[in-house]
């Protein structure tokens, strides 16, 4: 055999196949988990959504109309607990003792997440506040509401994905 058919094939360090393997099972035991599922709250906390619509509002202090929008969210969260689950994120990412603040002022009843889920329902960071994701039971986007939301329209984007 000529010695020019012969290719040297380099060696993975150990270090950086040991580093791959972490990495990788990593990344399989986190996708374990459903779409909806760890979802963590200011608290820490670990949302079960299992089996309910996911209504994930992006608020901020300085806009005017999600502060209005508020109370709405809070009625619809005590009235629909065991269908929907109401999630607060806050769009300007402030820390998590700004964001209790914030929530406190405005009196939020429903969770606040601790952040936003990167790439979570295949949707960007809205760019026009509030905006609200309705999210169906297997955790897949079904709807962008714009705009401040009442009792009735966010029971209407739930029945829409997930009929009584």
């Amino acid at each position: 055999m000529p010695a020019a058919n012969l290719r040297v094939v380099p060696r993975v360090p150990e270090k950086f196949a040991l580093l791959f393997a972490l990495c990788l099972a990593t990344l399989l035991a986190g996708g374990c988990e459903g779409r909806n599922g760890g979802l963590q709250t200011l608290e820490g906390d670990s949302l079960d959504t299992a089996g309910k619509v996911l209504v994930v509002n992006y608020w901020a202090e300085w806009c005017a109309p999600c502060r209005e929008e508020i109370p709405e969210l809070n009625a619809f969260y005590r009235e629909q607990k065991g269908r929907a689950i109401v999630v607060g994120i806050n769009f300007d990412q402030l820390t998590s003792e700004q964001v209790t603040e914030q929530a406190r002022k405005f009196e939020i009843e429903f969770p606040l997440l601790a952040a936003a889920p990167p790439g979570r329902w295949g949707q960007a960071v809205p760019q026009v506040l509030p905006s609200t994701f309705i999210i169906d039971d297997r955790g897949q986007w079904r709807q962008t509401l714009v705009g401040p939301q009442s009792v009735a329209s966010l029971a209407e984007a739930v029945a829409a994905v997930h009929p009584q």
